[in-house]
This record gives structure tokens, sequence and C-alpha cells, in this order.
């Protein structure tokens, strides 16, 4: 990762966007249930940072794109290195939920 990665924030419309144009995508939200519950993109599914051993539940191939969003962007970051290491081919992070103008759910 270079200086220009840290500097350049993901475009969250642009990433849900690439998401509902790719086939067998998976968005997954990083946040903490609680976040999640209190509003999350449609469609997405939760599997919280620390759970992230647990993201075989949602994601069983390791080819299946996954993109990735939390709050500011920050702990997406942290999901894409470790999925990645789970050995995740496909893996974006499309940055946070703080800065998506679109559609949001509450359970």
């Amino acid at each position: 990762m270079g200086l220009f990665d840290l500097l350049h924030h993901p475009d969250i419309q642009q990433g849900v966007k690439a998401y509902h144009e790719t086939d067998r995508a998976i968005l997954l939200d990083v946040r903490t249930p609680q976040e999640y519950r209190e509003g999350h993109i449609p469609g997405s599914r939760n599997v919280p940072l620390q759970e992230l051993h647990r993201v075989a539940s949602v994601a069983a191939e390791k080819d299946t794109p996954l993109f990735v969003y939390c709050h500011s962007g920050a702990r997406s970051r942290q999901a894409v290195g470790e999925l990645r290491r789970m050995g995740y081919l496909h893996v974006r992070n499309i940055g946070g939920i703080a800065a998506y103008t679109g559609k949001v759910e509450s359970v």
C-alpha cells in the first residue's frame, strides 16, 4: 500500500453500483450488529470485523466478489486485508456508509 492508497477514499456510491453490476457479488457490512440494525445498505450481509472468521457462512467460495463497507472506511480497509489473507480473490473496499446517499434499511 502506497501513500496514494492512504489518501484515496473509496466512493461508496460507485462501489454499490459496481456491486449491483457484478454477478454473484456479496455486499459485506463489517460494522457491529447494532450499527447494522440502525441502518444498512439494502441487500448487504453483516459479518462484523471481529467475527470475520465466519465469512464463509455468506461467501463459501473464495472467488466470490466481495464489496466491503463499514461506517467510515477504516474497518472495511482492515477487513479487505484480512479477507485477502484468508484467500478471497476478489475483495474491494467501497468505503463508509457515512458518505452513502442512497436508500438505507433499518431492522
